[in-house]
């Protein structure tokens, strides 16, 4: 994806900045709070990657829906603009959760469900991940996507593991196509 080594690079000089005036938690609350929220509007998304749209009015239209944010992430949304950037703003926050995870030692665990989890199947799973992972903090993301059926698919960092009765159909459909 374009601009991925930028928002990192970013993110990092954002997260080392928020732990040096300790408020590193705040910053992550908001930077979760940016991200959803552009990644959720489709609208916000296109006037920030429009480049017809002037700076003025993005900045205009960002500090009013993010209103009584921290220092740090107005100071993020200007340079940005500076650098002419701020097509990247929801990356950036995307990298700056990550790295902040990373440096709590927390693992984020996505299952994906065609009902959502119980609290019962949510403790198990939660279990079975720190397990897995040795991690002492595990998030648990339950994602309902009912065109997998049944089953689950559970993601980790880089490790997947599908388990859907979607997969194991296509799985059965290549095999009876191959012979």
């Amino acid at each position: 994806m374009a601009g991925t080594r930028a928002a990192i690079r970013y993110a990092k000089a954002i997260l080392d900045l928020a732990k040096e005036q300790k408020s590193a938690d705040a910053v992550n609350i908001e930077m979760k709070l940016m991200s959803t929220t552009i990644e959720d509007n489709k609208d916000l998304d296109n006037m920030l990657q429009s480049p017809i749209i002037r700076s003025a009015v993005k900045k205009s239209a960002l500090s009013e829906i993010f209103k009584n944010t921290n220092a740090i992430s107005i100071g993020l949304i200007d340079t940005l603009i500076a650098n002419k950037r701020l097509n990247i703003l929801g990356l950036v926050a995307s990298e700056y959760n990550t790295l902040y995870d990373r440096m709590k030692d927390t693992q984020i665990a996505k299952v994906t469900t065609a009902v959502p989890l119980t609290d019962d199947l949510r403790a198990k799973v939660l279990a079975k991940v720190k397990e897995l992972t040795g991690s002492k903090d595990v998030t648990l993301e339950n994602i309902i996507d009912e065109n997998i059926l049944g089953g689950f698919i559970l993601r980790v960092g880089d490790i997947q593991y599908n388990a859907s009765v979607a997969d194991k159909l296509s799985k059965l459909k290549r095999e009876f196509t191959l012979n």
